[in-house]
């Protein structure tokens, strides 16, 4: 155990003043939605790396607390963070797991370690000291610790606290920060904790209420009510009438329903409060009856074989007997559906309801009380007003409100994709996500996800979300913007997709023409991103120009250069003349070559195009005499993401990437970046006299360097590894390597680029490729296409097939390698 030395005090006036133990109390607690972020004001340490967060938290799971040197946004999500942080994740993988991230990499992930609560509000603090996060469970600081992690490397400027969420609501209350101080154990009198009476005022009610639209399936709400309802009961001497709904009545038990008639069932022995307590356990999943019901209550479960009510009942009355407590009493006893039974986290998530049953009622249409005709299908999907109602706002008041499908039987959706309404459908009555939809980002999805939104299926589009972000990458984002842009709901997935384009910014304007179908806000987003990573503002300039045009092919400046000369800007851009003028301010003219400029000062972009030429004119004038408006402007600063560029001239050159690590990155002279740490090397082979890692980073040449053979998934596979760091990143457009002394000359091979090390990509692909042909020979290739464009941390030379030497035929013996490219 880590242990350190405290050295502030503090009095409880100094931690909260008067009016702010005042504004705390009347704010009881705050509820964080999924994938939002919550910044109080004063939720900050006062001296930055140097604090305690004391809070409790009502949640299924993932209770996040965000720690940042900077406050974020309300759509703020720490997957997306690029900025030094710490994440505290309590209740991780549904509940399972605890789990702390540096800069977004996860570093400790444990099992069974302070996980959150769902069913009332559980306290929790965590504290950090110079990079040493403590976390506890209890009202009190510094007591009941449960976990210490110590970063090596502390961040020791995080001084904002954020309180987050993942897929679900999470509810926190009585939040305070603290310093820490050398007397942990008195430090707990200062906090601001609030105690609530438990009823209806209760806290964890209230929250209950709040996230009711989004994490409950709705069906209490049709509880006792007319609506929907299609039978009902007659029940006691004074023959009250109570409404209820076949279907859920027969997925729970054995109520002898018919299908197709309205029933009337009649109880003249039963009491209304025992009845009441059956279909409040039936609905909701919790019921309340006196002591003295119990009895009648068990046996009238029993009756309809809604056996989990049967067997708690029996339970109860088994502890009341052992207790030789009166069972006449008429104390009142709560009963909840075991937790332990429930085996979906959604529908129907705490009801006695059986899943298999309903399913087999949509399928088969029994109890079924309307049709629903899909698009131009004329298909007709039979199902069940009171599930669609539960869900849905929509279909509730559609079914309620005396619109023309309240009386009626059917309902015509026109506009609806067929398929996603029918899984749509299928997850309200399971609770589950079609494989067919989950198999990464597809038409499908989107469509799902759209039709969740606009009917209010919200774990649907919770669902949706998840998967969404879980498989984001370079080639789906322009597809996915196009789609949600224009959906509130999507505000995260939106601002995510912009930040992966803009950091993938040549990619994702050079592998497809997709791009200029985004609207003017996303494209603007993009354009003005913190993150946005380009090689050149030349490219910054074609991406515009194609948008503008609405170009349905891929071409630069040069093109629209000759298309303009017999048009005019109005007719070539069209409506989208306007956004060109104010586009084109974003372009960092004065940070293209004088060569390019002059070039563009002649051109007919510059002559039909008075903002183009202006910018051009002030960008000259800037790098031939240093004159400027405003030398802050941000056209006049390199973008703090932006690539180096390190090109090939030549065989052996000194323009590389594994020569510029060597210098230090330009610092100071050459030494071995493998000895210098700077880039690392492995081999498939071990380490040994003939495969050395830093001879292939070397400036000399090597008789023997060779990367022997292992076996992978059954196959001989040969290979030298590259990373070039941690911190960096490499879009390589050319590689040379240099054979050893041997004649063994590879013919068949890919070179391949990877972000983790695990998953590759290839680069290039070299059949039967008789470069090589002499012992010591250089040889290089371009890496060309739109991979070129994607950045790697890691890059591979595998071998798929053997070389020309017939004695050891895998051995790859190469002893050079360099890569060139972007790299930062």
């Amino acid at each position: 155990m880590v242990h350190c030395q405290l050295y502030c005090e503090v009095s409880k006036e100094e931690l909260f003043p008067p009016g702010e133990m005042m504004d705390k109390k009347q704010k009881k607690f705050l509820t964080v939605a999924p994938f939002e972020c919550a910044w109080p004001n004063d939720l900050r340490f006062r001296e930055a790396g140097r604090g305690c967060v004391a809070f409790d938290a009502f949640a299924h799971n993932d209770v996040t607390i965000v720690f940042r040197e900077q406050v974020g946004s309300q759509h703020y999500h720490y997957k997306r963070d690029n900025c030094p942080h710490y994440t505290v994740i309590i209740g991780s993988h549904r509940n399972k797991r605890f789990k702390i991230e540096v800069d977004g990499k996860t570093v400790v992930d444990a099992a069974g370690v302070g996980l959150c609560c769902s069913s009332a509000f559980q306290s929790y603090w965590i504290s950090i000291y110079d990079g040493l996060i403590s976390i506890g469970k209890g009202r009190y600081p510094f007591q009941n610790l449960c976990f210490q992690w110590l970063d090596s490397n502390p961040n020791c400027s995080v001084q904002y606290v954020g309180l987050s969420s993942w897929d679900k609501h999470v509810g926190y209350r009585n939040v305070n920060v603290l310093p820490v101080t050398p007397n942990h154990l008195s430090l707990w009198k200062h906090v601001d904790y609030v105690e609530h009476d438990l009823g209806e005022d209760d806290l964890e009610q209230e929250l209950e209420d709040q996230i009711a639209n989004y994490e409950s399936w709705g069906l209490g709400k049709f509880l006792e009510n007319w609506e929907l309802s299609d039978m009902f009961f007659v029940v006691g001497k004074e023959e009250r009438v109570v409404p209820a709904h076949k279907l859920i009545l027969a997925a729970c038990g054995d109520f002898g329903l018919s299908s197709s008639v309205e029933e009337v069932v009649h109880l003249p022995d039963i009491s209304y409060s025992v009845l009441h307590a059956l279909l409040q356990y039936v609905y909701t999943g919790h019921a309340q009856i006196l002591e003295s019901d119990l009895r009648s209550l068990k046996s009238l479960s029993l009756q309809y074989k809604v056996m989990p009510l049967v067997k708690q009942c029996e339970e109860i009355l088994e502890q009341l007997t052992s207790h030789e407590q009166l069972v006449e009493s008429p104390k009142p006893v709560d009963i909840s559906y075991p937790s332990w039974l429930q085996c979906s986290k959604t529908f129907p998530y705490g009801l006695p309801i059986n899943r298999e049953r309903l399913e087999q009622f949509l399928s088969t249409g029994e109890y079924s009380d309307l049709d629903i005709y899909v698009g131009v299908h004329d298909l007709v999907l039979q199902s069940h007003k009171v599930i669609l109602g539960s869900w849905s706002v929509p279909f509730a008041k559609m079914f309620t409100n005396g619109m023309r499908e309240s009386a009626s039987s059917m309902v015509c959706l026109k506009d609806v994709p067929l398929e996603a309404f029918k899984i749509m459908l299928e997850f309200m009555y399971t609770g589950e996500l079609n494989k067919e939809a989950t198999g990464g980002i597809n038409t499908l999805l989107l469509q799902l996800l759209l039709l969740a939104d606009e009917f209010g299926v919200t774990l649907l589009h919770q669902e949706c979300c998840k998967i969404l972000l879980e498989c984001l990458s370079e080639d789906s984002v322009c597809p996915i913007l196009q789609v949600i842009s224009s959906v509130p709901s999507c505000k995260l997935i939106e601002e995510t997709c912009e930040r992966i384009f803009s950091m993938h910014f040549d990619y994702c304007t050079t592998a497809s023409i997709d791009f200029v179908m985004l609207d003017e806000a996303s494209f603007s987003n993009i354009l003005q991103h913190t993150d946005l990573t380009v090689t050149s503002e030349e490219r910054v300039l074609n991406a515009i120009l194609l948008w503008c045009l609405q170009a349905r092919e891929l071409y630069g400046w040069e093109t629209v250069n000759e298309l303009i000369v017999n048009s005019t800007p109005e007719m070539l851009f069209g409506e989208r003349l306007k956004s060109l003028n104010g586009f084109l301010n974003l372009v960092r003219f004065p940070l293209l070559p004088l060569e390019l400029l002059k070039k563009f000062e002649g051109s007919n972009l510059c002559q039909q195009i008075p903002t183009f030429d202006h910018l051009v004119k002030e960008a000259i004038r800037f790098l031939e005499f240093g004159v400027t408006g405003s030398k802050r402007s941000q056209k006049f600063q390199h973008r703090k993401s932006s690539f180096k560029e390190l090109l090939y001239i030549c065989d052996g050159d000194s323009n590389g990437v594994l020569y510029f690590a060597g210098t230090s990155y330009g610092k100071h002279q050459w030494v071995n970046p493998v000895l210098s740490k700077r880039v690392t090397i492995t081999a498939s082979s071990p380490i040994s006299r003939c495969t050395d890692p830093k001879v292939l980073v070397s400036r000399n040449f090597q008789g023997t360097s060779l990367a022997g053979p292992q076996m992978e998934d059954g196959r001989n596979a040969s290979w030298w590894m590259v990373d070039v760091g941690q911190d960096h990143q490499l879009m390589c457009n050319y590689y040379t390597l240099r054979q050893d002394g041997s004649r063994a000359f590879m013919r068949r091979w890919n070179f391949q680029g990877s972000l983790d090390g695990k998953s590759w990509t290839n680069l290039r692909i070299h059949e039967n490729d008789q470069t090589i042909c002499k012992p010591g020979q250089f040889a290089s290739w371009p890496i060309t296409g739109p991979n070129a464009l994607l950045p790697f941390r890691f890059f591979r030379l595998l071998m798929t097939a053997p070389t020309t030497d017939d004695t050891n035929p895998w051995n790859c013996c190469i002893c050079f390698l360099e890569l060139y490219g972007y790299f930062r």
